[in-house]
């Protein structure tokens, strides 16, 4: 019975992450439609994402962390174009495009401030990349979060915007921090058993939390969402080149830096995936609505250009396999009879 129940839940985490590019702009339009049914409802989304956090948590460890520690540079990197290069990106961005917009303006650098996505994990799976890397990434990225959310928005905002910075530092230990430890010292103490036993039959719940969590937060802006007026095209459309740039960075440093295809995938994805339901639960509890229309807006296609992305990717790697395969020898000639 209970081995039925695990393999059906196996199959629907396997349908699931097929169908992930469409579950967060899914998740929204339900919120809009459903706004009266969700908004009371915003009170789960700490519980909901810290159960999320948690699960996916379970495949880290302390070994994957210091193996990617001791040779670090590919760490550095990619914390430096997730927390410097696209932060002032989003920032110069919305600064052009939205002058004197202070809360979309906001809005952007909290949509680059925030830590780089737990799913980036499965879609760094999928297309056979460096895991260890992503895992460790992932796992600092979230320790350091309390610290480098609110520090960037305060570098990049000042005083322009009010910001709850111990707020939302005891919201992301909450939601992110130690969800994040329980997680990785439970797989460290049973040795990987927890994430092989239970990780599988819990990971469908994860993408059922996402969609939750997604549709609440798009609960909370449904009025933005269902007057739409040209500015809001137009932020989904910064949103859109901005989101995409990130990926394009990935990919451009990782072919510079001649890396491998493992640590090429994996740096691609992780730089152009954020962490953007944790983003939209602070832009929600801690802004007014209006920042949280970019983060939102983001959902909209990040899972879908990493679809794209990883087609790209796949598309690319068969190339290069056809270009390098060793050339057969021609079979030898026959001789002529006469």
């Amino acid at each position: 019975m209970l081995a039925n129940v695990r393999k059906g839940l196996i199959r629907s985490n396997t349908f699931l992450e097929k169908i992930m590019p469409l579950i967060t702009p899914t998740a929204i339009a339900v919120g809009v439609l459903s706004e009266q049914t969700l908004l009371p409802h915003t009170g789960l989304v700490p519980w909901i994402f810290a159960f999320m956090t948690l699960v996916g948590s379970f495949k880290s460890n302390m070994h994957d962390m210091v193996t990617v520690l001791l040779k670090p540079q590919k760490l550095l990197i990619l914390m430096l174009i997730l927390h410097v290069v696209m932060p002032l990106i989003g920032w110069l961005a919305a600064m052009a495009i939205f002058p004197g917009d202070v809360y979309t303006v906001t809005g952007y650098v909290l949509l680059f401030a925030i830590p780089t996505g737990v799913v980036s994990v499965v879609w760094v799976s999928i297309y056979g990349g460096n895991i260890a890397l992503t895992l460790a990434l992932i796992l600092l990225d979230t320790l350091l979060s309390p610290l480098i959310v609110p520090g960037t928005l305060y570098l990049l905002m000042g005083a322009s915007v009010e910001i709850e910075i111990g707020e939302m530092m005891k919201g992301l230990l909450w939601m992110v921090v130690l969800p994040s430890l329980v997680g990785m010292l439970l797989n460290q103490w049973t040795k990987g058993k927890v994430n092989t036993v239970c990780g599988p039959p819990l990971a469908p719940f994860v993408k059922v939390g996402l969609f939750v969590v997604v549709a609440i937060n798009g609960s909370s802006i449904a009025r933005y969402l269902k007057h739409p007026d040209g500015k809001l095209v137009l932020i989904i459309a910064v949103t859109f080149v901005t989101v995409l740039l990130g990926y394009v960075i990935g990919a451009l440093v990782a072919r510079q830096r001649r890396w491998s295809y493992e640590d090429a995938v994996a740096v691609q994805f992780n730089s152009g995936m954020r962490n953007l339901s944790a983003g939209a639960v602070l832009a929600v509890k801690y802004f007014p609505p209006a920042v949280a229309l970019p983060v939102i807006s983001g959902m909209l296609f990040q899972q879908i250009l990493a679809a794209l992305f990883g087609y790209f990717i796949r598309a690319r790697a068969r190339r290069l396999l056809r270009i390098h395969a060793p050339v057969q020898p021609a079979p030898p000639e026959r001789p002529v009879s006469h």
